[in-house]
């Protein structure tokens, strides 16, 4: 072989590898996988919320928990669940995390699981126990049903480790602007205000944060967004993701082969109004639909490919723990809700129960990329969480809120010091055992977020 023959040979190999490695270069290095399952009960559990008995008696359509799965190329993984369930208790989660370390070895970190709180949903376990009439067969059926939606829920998140495929991230923003802050308007007046044109009163968080998960075929597999409001447009007794179902039948029809997820960000304070009719609902979906189309539009940042997960308890004391003489009063309450609930405490104590005097709250973090950050708070979290942190921590953080556990609201310390019915002496609607929390629990939980956002620092 002569020498020019062994040159232009080697230029060659040098073009065909060169080419390869510019092709692997523009392969996906995320893995993605994608579930989804309906949970609407085909018994007759009740509604939830509302603080009262409601029957099904039909539905707009059907309710979804969805799973999505991600990994990176160093084989961390992480699995976020979205839902229509109104709340899920942490006797649920709890045992349902059990389940996903046994069989999928899926620490807690790892793992969120949110719901929209959507009002139009089925009761679980013993989330809001107090609001309802106690019924025997309603118990058995909400029980029955529980038991069910756990199984589901490790299987889906199974099914969607085992569709982990390449895939590539990018995230962007939207704005939808029909979450208005209910503790600054009143209901009543908010139609002429905003026939008047004049400004609402109070926080508000209108931004609509966006993850697109893209495979290998270039197919949209799935849209995750968030927004904070209360699922709350609608309060009769038919099935029905509210406007965050809408949203995801919208977009799904938009982007056929796509999975849409909604994530409540932090709107414990935040209705959608006016409200009370389906066409509201349908429209507040299409506007919050409109918002995430807005940003699909836009170029979109990539994530690059890279997991970092942080998760612990925050230990959050409650401002005094209710007595046995407080709650023979309370028991004799004209509000049924607060009646049932002490009746229920006084019967712990009968049995000896000694109450705790603080709660275990749960908080995570995690980074994908560099850039972007997702805190996941527990229960009912008002808007200044969501302001406070993405000032502190950058534009590309999330801040979700009903992650894990549906305990109760979590005032910040704005909304502590003003009382009313998400800062006030309200938690036995929660069943806790006490009627209020610490006035430092927006210290506590800012302190928590600060100590995980660090461990997860790129």
């Amino acid at each position: 072989m002569n020498s020019t023959f062994k040159r232009l040979l080697g230029l060659l190999i040098f073009a065909l590898c060169g080419s390869s490695n510019s092709a692997n270069a523009q392969e996906p290095t995320w893995k993605a996988g994608v579930a989804k399952a309906v949970i609407t009960p085909e018994k007759s559990v009740w509604l939830a919320g509302y603080g009262t008995k409601r029957a099904p008696d039909g539905k707009l359509h059907d309710l979804w928990m969805k799973a999505l799965a991600l990994e990176d190329p160093k084989g961390n993984r992480v699995v976020l669940v979205t839902s229509d369930f109104q709340g899920i208790p942490k006797e649920m989660t709890d045992r349902v995390f059990e389940q996903l370390l046994k069989k999928h070895k899926l620490e807690r970190r790892q793992v969120m699981i949110t719901f929209s709180h959507n009002h139009c949903g089925p009761r679980l376990g013993l989330d809001l126990v107090d609001y309802y009439p106690i019924e025997a067969e309603q118990v058995k059926l909400v029980d029955e049903y529980t038991t069910l939606m756990e199984g589901k829920l490790v299987e889906m998140v199974g099914e969607s480790l085992k569709n982990l495929a390449p895939a590539t991230l990018a995230t962007g923003r939207g704005k939808a602007t029909f979450a208005v802050n209910r503790r600054n308007n009143r209901e009543a007046d908010v139609p002429a205000i905003i026939a008047k044109g004049e400004p609402l009163k109070g926080p508000v968080d209108h931004n609509v944060p966006v993850v697109t998960v893209t495979g290998a075929d270039k197919k949209l597999m799935a849209i995750l967004f968030g927004y904070a409001c209360h699922p709350t447009t609608l309060n009769f007794t038919k099935w029905c993701g509210d406007y965050p179902g809408f949203t995801q039948l919208a977009l799904e029809k938009n982007h056929p082969g796509a999975t849409a997820m909604f994530v409540n960000t932090c709107g414990g304070d935040q209705n959608p109004l006016p409200r009370r009719s389906v066409e509201l609902c349908e429209k507040y979906g299409n506007m919050l639909a409109d918002g995430v189309e807005d940003a699909l539009k836009k170029p979109l940042k990539p994530i690059a490919p890279g997991l970092q997960t942080a998760f612990e308890y925050v230990d959050l004391p409650y401002e005094k723990v209710i007595t046995r003489e407080e709650l023979v009063t309370a028991s004799k309450d004209a509000n049924a809700v607060k009646k049932r609930w002490a009746e229920r405490m006084l019967g712990k104590l009968d049995a000896g129960e000694k109450f705790a005097a603080s709660y275990p709250y749960p908080l995570h973090a995690w980074r994908l990329g560099k850039d972007t950050l997702m805190i996941g708070m527990g229960a009912e979290t008002v808007v200044d969480y969501a302001l406070n942190f993405k000032a502190e921590y950058g534009a590309e953080t999330w801040v979700l809120g009903y992650a894990d556990d549906m305990i109760s609201y979590i005032p910040s310390r704005r909304v502590w010091d003003e009382g009313g019915y998400e800062g006030g002496p309200n938690l036995f609607e929660y069943g806790r055992p006490a009627l209020r929390w610490a006035g430092d629990i927006e210290k506590r939980v800012t302190s928590g977020v600060a100590k995980l956002v660090k461990a997860v620092e790129p």
